[in-house]
């Protein structure tokens, strides 16, 4: 027998601001991505892709390429679409036919029309670039609201009027299964309105760009008959379903591996032609395959994110009350369905309830095609839209009738007593204390002390603004009922015969340090110290099955359904020491690195002991197989919805209309938190994105469908300058949802900043009879509001 009072007390890890385990071979450069790879044989391709945003393809010409030294193979997106179909999309959506490459049109700049197979990359970027393709020019649709009209051109045939999805209503008075809608209760509240505000808002598009611009490596060894693909991507087993579908193999002969990941953002969520081409090739080829974009690509070709317009109605008593919203929605979709794509705009209908108790809401949605680069999923996917544009409606009632914002959210917020909370959209919301958070947020802010340093400022001369913003989004993405690729998780948790854990995953990190906090979790559950666990993930030749990361799932659905494997095996570890110990396992305690009865802590086994035993059981214990090793899967049976405050002020100089932001407060709540170190870079990292969109980014394009954005010279990005120090806090309200109580967070920040910043610019300017500014706030835009001009 050991002692537990000869071994070290092990400290608890749950809450606990633990450095992350990843972070070492990252800054270190010894992490491997996708362009580390090589493989024996291994040739690069390379896309030749439309300079023009819309036009018939006439003539490819790839003579030249082809005789250049180096190249193997060049084809046509028409040669490519004879073994390989249209892409799949997840939504259940109409859409129109999207080839991996263009087979008779391109929809937009950028999209690629041939494919060259050669001995290294740069040879394969040459002979790109000496394929020569003639086009027929058609006109570019670039406007959202043009496009509905179905002018200057339509640009999927089966699609009148460039209309994706025509017309999708939403909230108060809809019956989506009867097809009916009833106008009654909205009719009422804008009848009972002392006040009526209306706005159009535009909801910018916005370019993902995650550090590492995506990569694939496609290996399919005819010998085996398996494939091998490793990809930048936020769901290997997602793609592992697709790529075995589109190439004809089944899915025990295809294995999908995620390296190390340098950001996704939700973009890495799809599955891109790149990926499909580089797969069938590699099949038909017989030999491995990669590419890796460069910055030029993605800023053409990997999804875009955003691109929503609002018509927005409130209806509202003088006392801050607000009777009903309407909403317009129009979203730019680009040229094609991605994976989500359609379903990204669904998402900001869903939150049109934002915090509030709203007796009526209705809202509407319609999506268009354009001569764009696609759309989908970027970080917050359709969840901040919907947060601007409430956040927006509010401080502008709040304006109009003279009152604190911060007392009109308080006079509409939903109440700790009536949750759970079924929306006017259709949600259900869990659990949630607005008024908590907002008062954290105004203490932690002196919010009285900053509206008086604004008039001082103001006294001055100076244009000094305050913002305020309350958020809540769906997360923890769970119920299949809502995911096209099934909502649940899966985990597996081994102790090796010497008292280790390996632990595996279907949540896919790239970023989000879960090989921190799920170790943090197993340590605790077993207690162990936490160098004792390994966390496997992102390779489905290792990781059995598994949905991915986005939506801020990782913790809420991945780390509930680890903790529910790591239950399995303790109690089967139980049962082994309850026999080493002649004991009854209900009597025993794991702690300190021993399995001990419960109230004699002084004797036990260590576990690494017990771990021995199970491997070699003689006796075997009756009822027991040998080992300890199990797995689970789990599913919620709804959504998690976070939430939060920020506040910020800025000043925009005068002289230059340059805006700065002086500073930002942000509280948030994301249930129980695993690790708070972690917990704050996710928001920073969220925050940073949010007053990006609000202040720095947006993606724009010529009336002819050029990218004028397309690099980094002329998309900004936000730097380190460009922040004050971020003052964060939290609550902690647990869901109800999984038994961790987490929530998720990894989108936070981008929902409450970008709409603060904004509400702040707009006080900051309300001394020019400014009631609006549409983002991302400009130097130019609002020095012509200081000067007298519009915006």
């Amino acid at each position: 027998m050991t002692s537990i009072a000869d071994r070290p007390t092990l400290p608890k890890l749950i809450g606990e601001r633990v450095k992350r385990r990843e972070d070492p071979r990252l800054i270190q450069g010894r992490a491997t991505y996708v362009d580390d790879l090589k493989v024996a044989g291994m040739l690069h391709l390379a896309f030749k892709r439309s300079d023009i945003a819309h036009g018939k393809i006439r003539s490819i010409d790839i003579a030249a390429a082809a005789a250049m030294p180096g190249v193997e193979l060049v084809i046509t997106g028409a040669q490519l679409a004879e073994f390989l179909a249209p892409m799949p999309i997840g939504t259940p959506f109409p859409s129109p036919a999207h080839y991996a490459v263009a087979t008779d049109t391109v929809r937009y700049q950028g999209e690629p029309v041939a494919v060259v197979v050669a001995s290294d990359r740069y040879l394969a970027r040459d002979a790109a670039d000496a394929i020569e393709v003639e086009f027929d020019p058609l006109p570019a649709v670039i406007n959202l609201e043009q496009a509905m009209t179905g002018q200057p051109t339509v640009i999927h045939a089966d699609f009148p009027n460039n209309l994706a999805v025509p017309y999708v209503p939403g909230g108060t008075g809809v019956d989506a299964v009867a097809g009916t809608v009833d106008n009654t209760a909205i009719d009422k509240a804008f009848a009972d309105a002392e006040i009526v505000i209306s706005q159009r808002m535009m909801n910018h598009r916005l370019a993902p760009s995650a550090m590492e611009p995506r990569g694939v490596l496609a290996h399919f060894e005819p010998g085996k008959e398996q494939m091998t693909i490793w990809s930048s991507t936020q769901n290997p087993h997602i793609l592992k379903t697709f790529i075995a579908a589109m190439t004809g193999l089944s899915e025990t002969q295809v294995r999908a591996i995620a390296p190390e990941v340098g950001g996704g953002f939700g973009a890495k969520i799809n599955i891109y032609g790149e990926e499909y081409a580089a797969a069938a090739l590699s099949k038909k080829l017989g030999v491995p395959l990669k590419w890796v974009e460069d910055r030029s690509e993605a800023f053409q070709a990997t999804i875009h994110g955003r691109d929503i317009l609002c018509y927005i109605d409130v209806a509202a008593r003088r006392d801050g009350k607000v009777l009903g919203l309407k909403l317009k929605l129009i979203a730019d979709i680009g040229a094609y369905n991605m994976l989500l794509t359609a379903a990204i705009p669904t998402l900001t209908m869903l939150m049109l309830n934002g915090t509030y108790d709203i007796p009526a809401v209705r809202a509407e949605l319609t999506e268009v095609f354009t001569n764009k680069t696609p759309t989908d999923a970027y970080r917050g996917a359709g969840r901040p839209e919907a947060a601007y544009f409430v956040e927006r409606a509010m401080d502008m009632l709040a304006r109009e009738l003279g009152m604190d914002p911060a007392d009109v959210r308080k006079k509409n917020f939903i109440q700790p007593s009536q949750f759970p909370y079924a929306t006017q959209m259709g949600a259900v919301y869990d659990s949630g204390d607005y008024e908590k958070a907002l008062n954290l947020a105004l203490k932690n802010a002196n919010w009285d002390g900053l509206k008086a340093e604004r008039d001082r400022a103001r006294s001055e001369g100076r244009l000094v603004g305050l913002g305020l913003a309350f958020y809540v989004e769906v997360c923890g993405l769970g119920p299949s009922a809502s995911l096209p690729t099934g909502g649940w998780e899966h985990a597996g948790v081994t102790i090796e015969r010497g008292g280790k854990i390996t632990a595996t995953t279907g949540s896919s990190p790239h970023g989000q340090g879960n090989e921190t906090t799920f170790a943090q979790m197993l340590a605790d559950q077993f207690s162990i110290p936490m160098s004792d666990v390994t966390i496997l993930h992102g390779d489905t030749g290792v990781v059995k099955q598994g949905i991915g990361t986005f939506g801020s799932r990782s913790q809420a659905v991945g780390g509930t359904v680890l903790m529910l494997a790591g239950d399995k095996v303790k109690k089967k570890m139980a049962k082994f020491a309850a026999a080493m110990m002649d004991a009854n396992e209900n009597d025993l305690v794991f702690e300190n690195g021993m399995i001990s009865v419960k109230g004699s802590p002084g004797t036990g086994k260590s576990f690494a002991e017990v771990a021995s035993y199970a491997y070699v059981p003689v006796p075997l214990p009756a009822g027991l197989e040998p080992g300890l090793s199990d797995e689970a899967f789990w599913e919620p049976e709804n959504n998690t919805y976070p939430f939060g405050c920020h506040i910020a002020m800025l000043e925009i100089d005068r002289e230059t209309g340059e805006p700065k932001l002086l500073k930002l407060v942000a509280v948030d709540d994301c249930g129980t938190v695993i690790n708070p170190m972690i917990v704050e870079g996710q928001v920073h990292g969220g925050l940073a994105q949010g007053i990006g969109q609000a202040m720095i980014e947006e993606v724009v394009y010529d009336e002819d469908g050029q990218l004028i954005t397309g690099s980094f010279m002329d998309y900004a990005i936000p730097r380190a300058t460009d922040f004050p120090w971020f003052e964060m806090d939290k609550t902690v309200t647990p869901t109800p949802v999984n038994p961790l109580g987490a929530k998720g967070v990894g989108e936070a920040g981008t929902l409450g900043s970008t709409p603060c910043i904004v509400n702040a610019a707009v006080d900051a300017l309300s001394g020019f009879g400014v009631k609006h500014i549409d983002m991302m706030l400009r130097p130019e835009k609002l020095w012509n509001i200081i000067n007298g001009g519009t915006a």
